[in-house]
């Protein structure tokens, strides 16, 4: 039975479920108001901040490596020893808090499997909370599942994958939770639940509490993060470095601030993360206004385009150099039963793999436990019997200027191109809208990230008046046409009960106004969250 008092200067937009009641001890609430009251200040500074580097980007700036903190870049210094359960990180498994998806991802044949209340993981109330008591029963090894419809058991297996919860990014607000008659930033909620509920059992475990860190875009927002846990970790008199993080290189200002971001987080980071997706959708947006740097068909984008392989490159020679972790990004794929497409598929990832274990990485991603095989033998080929590959230091490397990292990049924009951007961005968003943030399409597991590409590159191509390979000028009007044909397409795929079911026409509103805006919209999450 809950002994639930709401704390006085803490409110609940909706009633709080019996089993959810749980999370908010009396400390729990007095500690997110704490955060909220100390941390949210800066954070709306700080987001500030973001519109104005983006106004410089719009009025035709480039980014750049920042000249008051060069001393930084060029300085010796290394982050705090990496515990020993982070040393090794080969392959890490990505997936929302769902409770099944938890044991499976746990019991993968993987290092890691990253716990996302973030981008796969769309953020309803009851998702979020949901995703809290199943972390906590999973730290503590009691999780357990039965399935309704199939009455199949899903339990933990002896020495599952290491656990690490990914937070979400600071421009998302908690709106079902408000300190002020103001929302605490969704990050601190998720943060603060999930420290207060874990560090005694995981610390009891011999490890730490261990986070991803999102959508970063400066070293100052690195900093915000080092002083919220610090305090935590005052405030709990627990040893500095029990929290740890790995930061994910996701925005295009953020990869000229790497060396700046780990000083800033020395005393707690382990490592960056090549967050390939997301960082092809900030690569957009930052350069929304510069027509010179539109990017072709997302099929084309690949790790082989010029700045993207400077990017990974750069983060992997930074990383190494201060003695943190080089985390490689996302093979997205998901196996069939056929067996030749199989066999494509698994060539597709390996070739990928293969990119990044021997440019430098540490560690790479994976969206499904049938990929893990074919990444564990490329692991061995260039990793073998190491943990990692901080021996690789990349030094002879040319140095990688920001016209590396920004460099324009071929290819076509076709109409087939075009067709599959709206169909896939439809179906996430619907998805999305219907509590599900992590969506098999078309043989890909899409995110967040995966829908924000497809709908910012249309976005895009129509402000600047691009045109396809066949000619025709990309217009909005060219857009309603499309996508009202794609829409039919995709009923008829889907049945008419998922059509009903899943939000389609709300997400065809949403689609159509992100996508014929004047001005861009930041995060489909933000307008989308009003309908949630």
């Amino acid at each position: 039975m809950s002994n639930f008092t709401p704390h006085q200067d803490l409110t609940f937009t909706v009633p709080l479920a019996p089993e959810f009641q749980e999370l908010f001890t009396n400390a729990a609430q007095q500690f997110i108001v704490e955060l909220t009251r100390k941390y949210r200040p800066q954070l709306k500074e700080l987001l500030e901040q973001r519109e104005i580097a983006q106004n410089h980007y719009d009025g035709g700036e480039l980014p750049d490596f920042a000249s008051e903190t060069s001393s930084i870049r060029e300085g010796d210094w290394q982050v705090a020893a990496i515990p020993a359960d982070l040393q090794k990180r080969h392959l890490e498994i990505t997936g929302p808090v769902e409770r099944k998806m938890i044991i499976n991802a746990l019991n993968a044949d993987v290092d890691v499997f990253m716990a996302d209340f973030e981008d796969a993981q769309s953020p309803t109330w009851e998702g979020l909370m949901q995703g809290q008591v199943n972390l906590r029963d999973a730290n503590l090894g009691t999780i357990t599942h039965t399935d309704a419809n199939s009455g199949k058991h899903y339990a933990l297996k002896e020495n599952p994958a290491l656990l690490i919860a990914r937070v979400r990014g600071l421009h998302l607000p908690e709106k079902h939770l408000l300190v002020d008659g103001e929302p605490v930033p969704g990050a601190l909620v998720d943060f603060a639940l999930y420290f207060i509920h874990n560090y005694p059992t995981r610390i009891a475990n011999g490890s730490g509490v261990y986070l991803y860190v999102p959508k970063l875009q400066h070293h100052q927002e690195a900093k915000w993060w080092s002083d919220v846990f610090c305090y935590t970790e005052n405030k709990f008199q627990v040893l500095r470095g029990t929290i740890r993080c790995t930061v994910l290189i996701e925005t295009l200002p953020a990869v000229f601030q790497m060396h700046e971001i780990l000083h800033s987080l020395k005393e707690h980071i382990v490592g960056l993360n090549c967050g390939r997706w997301d960082y092809i959708f900030s690569y957009i947006k930052t350069l929304r206004a510069h027509a010179d740097r539109v990017l072709p068909d997302r099929q084309v984008v690949t790790m082989n385009q010029p700045f993207l392989s400077a990017y990974s490159r750069l983060l992997i020679k930074t990383c190494h150099q201060h003695g943190a972790l080089a985390m490689g990004g996302m093979a997205a794929f998901i196996p069939v039963k056929d067996a030749g497409e199989n066999a494509a598929i698994l060539a597709k990832v390996k070739a990928d793999k293969e990119l990044e274990f021997s440019n430098g990485h540490d560690g790479t991603w994976i969206a499904h436990p049938g990929l893990a095989p074919t990444v564990r033998d490329v692991v061995a080929k260039y990793i073998g019997d190491y943990p990692n590959q901080l021996r690789v230091t990349r030094a002879e490397d040319a140095a990688i200027t920001a016209a590396d990292l920004l460099e324009p990049s071929g290819g076509e924009r076709t109409e087939a191109g075009m067709r599959t951007n709206i169909r896939v961005a439809l179906q996430y968003i619907a998805a999305w809208l219907s509590g599900k943030g992590c969506v098999p399409i078309y043989g890909l597991m899409e995110d967040a990230a995966t829908a924000e590409i497809s709908r910012t590159s249309i976005w895009q191509w129509i402000k600047h008046g691009k045109t396809l390979s066949d000619g025709r000028t990309i217009s909005k009007v060219l857009f309603r046409e499309m996508l009202a044909e794609e829409a039919a397409v995709v009923q008829e795929e889907v049945g008419a009960q998922r059509w009903q079911n899943e939000n389609f026409a709300t997400a065809i509103t949403l689609f159509d106004d992100i996508t014929t805006a004047d001005e861009l919209t930041e995060f489909l999450t933000l307008p989308g969250y009003q309908y949630l």
